[in-house]
């Protein structure tokens, strides 16, 4: 029944690959399915007015998909949890979203390439990536 149906699912999705010599195991969940779309990371957890430009952030993409908040640990390892469980986007806000452009870095998870986008511009740039429109 539904069991061999999500196991066949999970089964094909695993992958693995090799990243800057360093091993990492993920699933590669195409964005439409994916459980969580956006994992929105703040560089620190200990600057206020970054951590509330992330948390806007995070409550506007919540209207649409569902997105996972992660501000524990170091950015890598936080960019590395997402993969394992499938996550197809990490928007980052860093220093320069408040102090200077305030622009995200997206994350791809299977080609690890990471972008700039204007804040205004991450929910169309999302839009186009998981729903295809």
């Amino acid at each position: 029944g539904v069991d061999r149906l999500i196991l066949a699912l999970i089964c094909s999705a695993y992958a693995e690959d090799e990243v800057n010599g360093e091993k990492r195991n993920y699933l590669s969940f195409h964005p439409s399915i994916a459980p969580v779309k956006v994992s929105v990371l703040p560089l620190v957890k200990n600057k206020e007015p970054l951590v509330k430009a992330a948390r806007e952030l995070f409550e506007k993409l919540q209207m649409r998909w569902n997105v996972q908040w992660d501000q524990t640990g170091a950015i890598g390892r936080r960019y590395r949890r997402a993969d394992e469980i499938g996550v197809p986007f990490c928007v980052t806000v860093d220093f320069e979203t408040i102090e200077d452009d305030g622009a995200v870095t997206i994350r791809d998870r299977d080609t690890t390439e990471q972008v700039r986008i204007p804040m205004d511009e991450v929910v169309p740039y999302l839009s186009k990536m998981i729903d295809g429109y």
